[in-house]
């Protein structure tokens, strides 16, 4: 079996490993590298999500503050609370991948949530490009097309149960 190759990063699983895994576990050997640094990697996401979509910066605000800028924003407790909140949310998907129905309600009401502070469905596609590149980051050459696809099914079915949140299902 071949080791790892030279200079990878840390938080980077072997690309080895994951050939032949299941999209599940893909998942959750990608996360385990992630979620030793939350509240670093959800910072690198927001980040990212700011730099594409900067129209969202606005719809953060806490006690009536609004924020001047995305490091203003990044750097405010309150919103590392939302960092938070968010990477455990994903943690909770990843922990119930194979199981996703046990999350529905509340990823519904979590899209509720979303929708009545005036964040547009569409505003996902790109949470979506933030989470990859995150992942991307954070694992490197060892984030493989397998497991960028696994991502990609994975998100794709909780921005589905939010979106019942927008739907009124």
């Amino acid at each position: 079996m071949a080791s790892a190759p030279q200079g990878s990063q840390p938080c980077a699983p072997r690309p080895q490993d994951s050939m032949d895994r299941p999209e599940p576990e893909l998942i959750r050997q990608s996360w385990r590298a992630v979620s030793r640094s939350p509240l670093e990697h959800g910072t690198v996401l927001f980040a990212r999500l700011f730099a594409l979509e900067p129209g969202l910066l606005p719809l953060f605000q806490y006690d009536g503050h609004q924020f001047s800028s995305p490091e203003d924003c990044l750097s405010s407790p309150e919103f590392l609370d939302h960092i938070r909140k968010v990477m455990l949310v994903i943690d909770a998907a990843v922990t119930n991948v194979e199981d996703l129905s046990s999350l529905e309600e509340y990823l519904a009401g979590l899209g509720r949530k979303h929708r009545a502070v005036g964040v547009k469905l569409s505003s996902f596609s790109t949470v979506g490009e933030s989470l990859l590149y995150m992942l991307e980051r954070c694992l490197g050459p060892a984030f493989t097309p397998a497991m960028r696809a696994a991502w990609n099914q994975l998100y794709g079915a909780v921005v589905q149960a939010m979106s019942r949140g927008w739907d009124g299902e």
